[in-house]
């Protein structure tokens, strides 16, 4: 696990290539080695009724949260946090030049019990 979910106003969708988005964010979270590739999960999130700031139909934003099991350090979660914040805001350039926008970044870590299952690892040791 991380588990990274860009949360976008669909007004967004003209200038942003979400694909490539979620692309950026992915390799951010592996580029900080928080986590190993194989609990790596990065998805996008369409918000089609949505209202920022004023109102102005222009307005948008991105809201990405990061899951972490519970165990990285402050620094680990700092690290990670920046380099998502980095990856969207650069990849938000060409929206930034026509829409206002807030994006924001969060580090959650679960404590919660949860249950799991992940076969990548296997497929990860079988090719190896």
């Amino acid at each position: 696990m991380p588990h990274i979910i860009a949360e976008y106003s669909a007004n967004l969708e003209d200038r942003l290539d979400v694909g490539a988005l979620v692309a950026d964010l992915h390799q951010a979270a592996i580029d900080s080695a928080v986590a190993e590739l194989a609990g790596i999960r990065t998805r996008a999130a369409r918000r089609e009724h949505f209202r920022v700031a004023d109102g102005d139909p222009a307005n948008g934003f991105v809201h990405i949260v990061a899951r972490l099991r519970i165990g990285r350090s402050e620094e680990q979660r700092r690290k990670l946090g920046q380099m998502l914040f980095d990856a969207a805001d650069k990849r938000l350039a060409a929206a930034y030049t026509t829409h206002p926008i807030g994006l924001t970044v969060e580090i959650h870590e679960i404590d919660q019990l949860t249950f799991r299952r992940n076969t990548l690892r296997e497929k990860a040791e079988s090719a190896a």
